[in-house]
């Protein structure tokens, strides 16, 4: 299969510059990227992406086989570096995509240079002396509305997703987003992101990782965060002042000056 077609992959900016390759969350796609890419895109070449069932990717892709673990998109992102011939890659993960680039970089160091961890959670559910923020009863009835209602699932979450709620258009947009998605693939993808836990990848991480969180976030509180950064071995931790669970959109400038500052450092 062509991996360029089935991902939607595009690149941008800078065709001899260091590579940073951005992958995107649930329900999402490469469009939530829009407002950093221009940035990003003076200093290095820009790769970009739709996991198989989002956006402009190849939906006769997909299989419940291949893609119910996080593993079936680590695959992919180690197959589209493959493709591109990519080496020393800064791979940003948003969300779910932090925990599929900490399974990619784990699987594969010869391709992985850095790390950055957007939003990340290596798991939602609450367990003993870990809060990741929703008891297993929460996800259930999430997974549960999402089942009946997915367009007024969508509606209700994407706001409390986005934040922000003095720019409603943000969260209309990932809502937008979202119904734009297969419910059957979205109904999966979204198990796969809630029930995972990814705790015990973390101590295999190798290479330099950045943690950037958001100061306010409903998804991914900052313990959580701050979770991540004490279990990856010499991984920084920023938190930006911005609210919400995706930066990119809410806060772009100061997501684009972290990712900057950590891609160059060491760089010559």
């Amino acid at each position: 299969m062509d991996v360029r077609s089935r991902n939607n992959v595009v690149v941008v900016g800078q065709p001899h510059g260091p590579t940073v390759l951005l992958a995107h969350g649930f329900g999402c796609d490469q469009n939530l990227w829009r407002l950093v890419v221009p940035a990003l895109a003076e200093r290095f070449r820009v790769v970009l992406f739709d996991h198989v069932g989002a956006g402009k990717s190849d939906l006769s892709a997909w299989s419940p086989e291949r893609y119910s673990t996080l593993d079936g998109y680590a695959l992919d992102v180690l197959d589209i570096c493959a493709e591109l011939d990519l080496r020393d890659v800064v791979l940003v993960g948003h969300s779910v995509s932090a925990m599929i680039a900490v399974l990619a970089a784990n699987r594969d160091r010869s391709r992985i240079a850095k790390l950055v961890l957007v939003t990340p959670s290596p798991c939602y559910v609450d367990d003993g002396d870990y809060r990741g923020g929703f008891s297993r009863a929460d996800i259930d009835e999430l997974l549960d509305s999402l089942d009946s209602n997915y367009l007024g699932w969508s509606a209700t979450m994407a706001p409390v997703i986005m934040g922000n709620p003095d720019r409603p258009e943000l969260g209309e947009e990932l809502a937008e987003s979202f119904c734009r998605t297969d419910p059957a693939i979205a109904r999966t993808f979204a198990q796969v992101t809630f029930l995972s836990d990814n705790r015990d990848d973390l101590a295999d991480v190798e290479v330099p990782t950045l943690v950037l969180q958001c100061a306010h976030d409903a998804i991914a509180p900052p313990s959580v965060g701050r979770f991540v950064t004490e279990r990856i071995r010499g991984s920084e931790l920023v938190t930006l002042d911005a609210t919400g669970h995706c930066p990119q959109l809410s806060a772009p400038e100061a997501t684009v000056a972290a990712v900057v500052a950590f891609a160059e450092t060491g760089v010559r």
